[in-house]
């Protein structure tokens, strides 16, 4: 794969960025709505990654709002970086579920753990569907077909995993 200057954390901000300036906190609820079905990303990354990029020249900073609130927005520099990751080929998937790993090596467990585990999965995975659905509604509704068709991903996915979880051996 080709190095854009950028890692998909920092691609994500400066794609976020292109709606307009917006605090650390605003990111990261923007970036939990628009893909945080099928995309994670910790605060810790986020606070990490904008002074990284005001450093590089592709964000900068704004007044600071209440709170010492640091509002950021991308510069001519970032967009370019940004059309270059976007044009990147986006290399290969990493799919990690620890529910999936635990099942692996469920001998090892008793059944009431992998119930428990199970049980967990199904609750979270239902929880995250629902919310993915009313997301790629919302999204739709305001014209943002693409953003919408991604959470169609997540939908899938969340459909596909309680499908696995029902039939998961207990023991």
């Amino acid at each position: 794969m080709a190095d854009t200057g950028v890692n998909a954390t920092a691609a994500a901000l400066l794609g976020l960025l292109h709606e307009g300036p917006m605090t650390g906190g605003q990111l990261m609820a923007a970036a939990e709505r628009r893909f945080g079905s099928y995309w994670s990303m910790t605060r810790s990354q986020v606070y990490r990654e904008l002074p990284a990029l005001a450093d590089a020249g592709y964000v900068r900073l704004g007044r600071p709002g209440p709170r010492s609130s640091q509002p950021y927005a991308i510069t001519p520099a970032g967009k370019r970086v940004f059309a270059r990751w976007m044009a990147a080929e986006p290399g290969r998937e990493i799919v990690r579920n620890p529910v999936a790993l635990r099942a692996a090596f469920g001998r090892y467990q008793s059944a009431g753990q992998l119930k428990g585990a199970y049980q967990q999965a199904t609750d979270w995975h239902t929880a995250a569907l629902a919310e993915a659905r009313e997301t790629a509604k919302e999204l739709k509704k305001e014209g943002d077909a693409h953003g919408a068709a991604a959470l169609e991903f997540a939908v899938g996915y969340h459909k596909a995993a309680l499908t696995w979880l029902k039939t998961a051996p207990m023991k």
